[in-house]
């Protein structure tokens, strides 16, 4: 049964990361020395031979701090302006970062709507397979200033296992601010019991993800368990990890216990299409 030893040895990977592991806790601004070990560390995997794609949070917040507002925005035009804003600076410093190590990446913006139309979601498929080819690292994000309630994904959790089956990845990390995933809120909760490896997503854990009373459901759980549905049903490992410390890559790559690992279990009879023109997308 394949594991955390066999990590290593992954081929194509889909990386993660949020807001929260790309910013200074205290001013919400860009944490310039973790995106500089994030693309070193991007850089290696990609130097070793294997496909790697970036799935970066941070557009909304960098652009709210570009823009000088001292909130974040709720309002979903004030959003769309400040993605606008932000992606451009986001891309800006992440181009900056890899050229240091003569590394090229791409930026690939996505709607529900290259999923669910035939050509779009064919033209990104063959895109993303033309940069492997090239050796380039997309990096991805949802386009925030064109979407609508009905075309957006609603979270980057729920994007990277999308994007994870599209290109057939056989690994998806989730870098998150929590450690992985609990039985409840650990910070509520002394009795919480971490979950080191889940085999299937089981009712217990589908119930879990439904209770607003715990961690899965009020820390963002509930999507990272959607899309570990999504990532093994398609053929992917997953693991969910706390992204304080990006060094914790290459920990995870080199099979030790970080983070709680979701066993991949290919469903023969899974379509990405299916499950998308299904999904009821929130929590953005």
């Amino acid at each position: 049964m394949a594991g955390r030893e066999d990590l290593k040895d992954k081929k194509r990977i889909v990386i993660k990361i949020g807001s929260s592991s790309l910013t200074h806790q205290e001013t919400g601004r860009i944490n310039l020395s973790k995106m500089e070990r994030l693309v070193r560390i991007l850089t290696d995997l990609r130097n070793e031979g294997k496909d790697v794609i970036l799935v970066s949070s941070g557009a909304i917040a960098v652009g709210k701090e570009t823009l000088g507002l001292q909130n974040r925005p709720t309002e979903k035009v004030e959003k769309q302006a400040c993605a606008a804003v932000g992606q451009a600076r986001l891309m800006m410093v992440y181009q900056k970062l890899f050229a240091e190590y003569n590394q090229v990446p791409a930026q690939i913006l996505m709607t529900k709507y290259t999923m669910i139309n035939d050509i779009s979601r064919e033209n990104a498929q063959n895109t993303f397979q033309e940069l492997f080819r090239m050796g380039v690292i997309p990096i991805v994000n949802e386009n925030d200033t064109v979407t609508t309630d009905e075309i957006e994904f609603g979270d980057n959790d729920t994007l990277s296992a999308i994007v994870t089956a599209l290109v057939n990845a056989d690994l998806l990390i989730l870098l998150s601010d929590i450690d992985g995933l609990y039985t409840d809120d650990p910070r509520q909760n002394a009795e919480a019991v971490f979950i080191d490896f889940v085999e299937r997503i089981d009712d217990r854990l589908d119930s879990m993800a439904k209770d607003s009373s715990t961690l899965v459901g009020t820390g963002g759980m509930a999507t990272k368990i959607s899309a570990a549905k999504i990532a093994t049903g398609s053929g992917a490992d997953m693991i969910i990890a706390n992204g304080e410390e990006i060094n914790i890559i290459n920990a995870i790559m080199a099979g030790e216990k970080k983070g709680t690992f979701f066993q991949a279990h290919r469903n023969e009879n899974f379509k990405l299409l299916d499950y998308i023109s299904t999904r009821q997308y929130s929590n953005k």
